[in-house]
């Protein structure tokens, strides 16, 4: 969410590399006016459509009681559900997007996400915003949008292009947080399906009127689903301890507002909870701040992720322990918070660290498939055990899940500190990419390189402390020499 951004802002040097430039003679080396507003433009799209889904959060649990033939488990069915669709879609709709283009698959995707809301908003029972929700997840636009950004930038600024994005949905998950319940309360939470359909709308008015189309589209390695390399992405041990870890992640999130909302209303009127959620992560993000720094700068992530493992399964015992206590769920909300934010920054860096240069697209992939089963198993779990066992269960079982993980984050290896860069080679023989990739692996900071011939990109794991920039730009060929 807003931390992919913050850590990304410090680990890949942001600013300096992030300019709009005019002249020509660099374009290589800035980002163009039309690459940048494209990227705003797909952000907005995602940061609408997110917006959407993420308002029901706070309000949902308090809402559901009035619907018919609802429970429990249905309630916290109704949460996750969209996890599940969008799980098991994204990657589809990402090769579908390879075959028939980006905007139309995009636009199919939002169609279904605004019927879903449309379905969630005429619906009186329990079931039928199931259904809806399940809808809105069938929607599954992520890594199709990421693809067309892929096609709108070059290949130096994918990264940039990436966080901004990320930051998008992060903002999203804030805002939505600080006015879902203030918007519920005027409009109600059938109002705010309304709204989420009136956004996929305006989405797609953004993809198709703000959005350019893309001269080429290709398939891009390192931010797609590469079919040829699930085997080795999937049977790769330390990936799949990361993507267990943001399921465990994204499981107690969901779980947590199941009755989280239900307990803070035997304090607070559910109209004021905005006042509670939005002090709470903006300290939460600004205590987060200095741990990402620390981690990066000092190179010692594994310490701070374990640390914050820790810390999240130590405010789900608090909030066990402590929950018929006002201040003391303020306090564990904020401990929840800071732990979330510094892991959910976290979990993508070492997944870009870990996977091998080539199988970054493919990675990340299979890491943001396991966030969304995450949720669909939040919802469907706590709202299990909420049914059969009450609130408090479900911040107990969510700290044994979180113990579980804290033991895999001591045992993982500590991460090799490199970033994936991209390097435009252009058309070379089998034999040219031989060369050129001893070449590159002897330029200082560089600890892996691979060529794919049919990309005609070179792909990189670099060390950025001591990479040699100049050395490394000598191999690179301007996009538009090949055109």
């Amino acid at each position: 969410m807003l931390a992919d951004f913050l850590y990304n802002f410090r680990h890949y040097n942001f600013r300096p590399q992030f300019t709009i430039g005019r002249d020509m003679s660099s374009v290589h080396q800035k980002i163009t006016r039309q690459e940048f507003r494209a990227i705003v433009a797909l952000a907005s799209i995602m940061f609408v459509r997110m917006l959407g889904l993420f308002m029901i959060l706070p309000v949902f649990a308090l809402y559901a009681e009035h619907l018919q033939d609802v429970t429990p488990f249905l309630v916290g069915t109704a949460l996750g559900i969209y996890g599940f669709t969008q799980a098991i879609l994204q990657i589809p709709f990402g090769m579908l997007s390879d075959k028939f283009g980006r905007k139309p698959i995009i636009t199919i995707g939002l169609i279904i996400f605004i019927l879903g809301s449309i379905v969630a908003a005429l619906s009186d029972s329990i079931i039928g915003v199931i259904i809806g929700r399940a809808l809105q997840g069938g929607g599954a636009i992520a890594a199709a949008t990421i693809a067309l950004a892929s096609d709108l930038t070059r290949e130096e600024h994918r990264t940039q292009a990436m966080a901004i994005m990320g930051t998008s949905m992060g903002l999203s998950f804030i805002l939505a947080l600080a006015i879902g319940p203030m918007i519920s309360h005027f409009i109600g939470v059938q109002g705010i399906f309304w709204m989420t359909a009136i956004f996929g709308i305006g989405a797609i008015l953004i993809l198709h009127l703000l959005v350019p189309q893309p001269l080429i589209t290709r398939f891009h390695r390192d931010s797609e689903s590469t079919p040829a390399l699930f085997t080795k992405v999937l049977s790769n041990p330390e990936l799949l301890r990361l993507n267990a870890g943001i399921l465990l992640l994204h499981c107690s999130l969901t779980s947590l507002f199941v009755v989280l909302p239900l307990i803070l209303n035997n304090y607070v009127d559910a109209s004021r909870h905005s006042q509670i959620y939005l002090p709470v992560l903006v300290a939460a993000i600004i205590v987060m701040i200095p741990f990402i720094i620390y981690a990066e700068k000092y190179r010692h992530l594994k310490f701070v992720f374990s640390g914050a493992v820790a810390l999240l399964g130590l405010s789900q015992l608090g909030l066990f322990y402590l929950h018929d206590s006002f201040l003391s769920i303020i306090v564990m909300l904020f401990l929840f918070f800071t732990a979330f934010n510094v892991l959910e920054a976290s979990l993508p860096s070492l997944v870009s660290k870990i996977s091998p240069p080539e199988s970054k697209g493919t990675a990340m992939g299979f890491y943001s498939t396991s966030q969304f089963l995450g949720t669909f198993l939040g919802g469907m779990g706590g709202g299990y055990l909420h049914h059969h066992y009450g609130d408090a269960t479900v911040f107990a079982f969510c700290a044994a899940l979180v113990f579980i993980w804290f033991l895999l984050a001591i045992t993982m290896e500590n991460p090799r500190y490199l970033s994936s860069h991209l390097l435009n080679v252009g058309v070379v023989t089998k034999e040219q990419a031989l060369e050129l990739t001893e070449q590159l692996r002897k330029i200082p900071g560089v600890a892996e390189a691979i060529i794919i011939i049919e990309d005609g990109v070179a792909y990189l794991k670099v060390d950025r402390k001591i990479l040699d920039d100049a050395a490394l730009d000598k191999f690179s060929i301007p996009e538009e020499a090949l055109s």
